[in-house]
């Protein structure tokens, strides 16, 4: 069995297609790993979801990003932070809107396989956190997003703080931490507070913060990890982690990394700038 983990999607369900065709996937033996943003700014979200649908979960492990927590905000009826590039409407007019909705609301936040010893989030850990911790403090909001109540969450969810962790927090502030690290980190300050403004590549940021993985002391530093998010990092290997996002639906590139072998095999393929209705705003860094 073979084991690709692949970068943000987007909705660009061509660029997948063709990339499990490069990578000579086969869904009956082999196994992808979606890193959170399946859906939003791409044409074909509905797509995407639905074929990670029909391969079933033991086929395809995802976890959420911010896209998707955005698309079930509006589904939910939070609609204040739409932004203009926004692309939901394949999923939110589908007449399979409930169950595509439903489907991508019971996907996780981290996910850990202990026989790889490999773990996949959509964007970073706080500096505090092992992999154990992250284990639970995904549960945490996977046990929300999953209740009867659901909806509720997306009225508290956008927002900056706090930005530092403790286990002392509580309700929504310390949700809304969890789901800031999971979905939204790129940068810590110095001190180990959350940084989440600046969104350029590493060799611009500013003086006072770091990586969220070259944090002195993390307490995941040991363990091998792939996350998506960041395309102004692009992909490759920094220490133990993987990023994974090279800007497919800019019209650049969509990646994977195969992760069940050393050493760690690349394969990316070009994106259609034509079919893709933000390619002309590759530079701009979207939320």
């Amino acid at each position: 069995m073979a084991v690709y983990a692949i970068g943000d999607l987007q909705g660009c369900f061509d660029e997948l297609l063709k990339l499990l065709d490069h990578i000579n996937f086969d869904p009956v033996v082999d196994q992808i790993w979606l890193a959170g943003d399946l859906v939003n700014r791409g044409p074909k979200s509905a797509d995407v979801i639905r074929f990670a649908m029909d391969l079933g979960n033991e086929t395809v492990k995802v976890v959420l990003g911010n896209h998707d927590l955005h698309l079930l905000a509006n589904a939910a009826g939070i609609t204040e932070h739409q932004h203009r590039m926004d692309t939901m409407d394949s999923v939110l007019c589908a007449d399979d809107r409930e169950q595509l909705v439903t489907w991508l609301r019971h996907q996780s936040l981290f996910h850990h396989d202990s026989q790889l010893n490999f773990s996949m989030l959509h964007a970073g850990l706080p500096p505090e956190w092992s992999v154990a911790d992250a284990c639970e403090r995904a549960r945490e909001i996977e046990t929300v997003l999953q209740g009867d109540n659901w909806r509720d969450f997306f009225s508290h969810m956008y927002g900056n703080k706090p930005k530092v962790w403790s286990n002392k927090l509580e309700g929504w502030d310390r949700l809304r931490f969890i789901t800031n690290c999971f979905t939204r980190l790129r940068y810590c300050y110095d001190d180990g507070r959350l940084a989440l403004k600046f969104k350029g590549a590493p060799k611009d940021r500013p003086a006072d913060q770091k990586p969220w993985f070259d944090m002195p002391n993390r307490a995941s530093k040991n363990d091998r990890i792939v996350f998506g998010h960041w395309s102004t990092l692009g992909t490759g290997q920094y220490g133990n982690v993987f990023s994974l996002d090279s800007g497919a639906v800019w019209g650049e590139k969509l990646t994977a990394v195969r992760i069940d072998i050393e050493p760690y095999q690349w394969f990316s393929i070009d994106a259609d700038p034509a079919g893709l209705p933000h390619a002309k705003n590759k530079t701009t860094i979207y939320p």
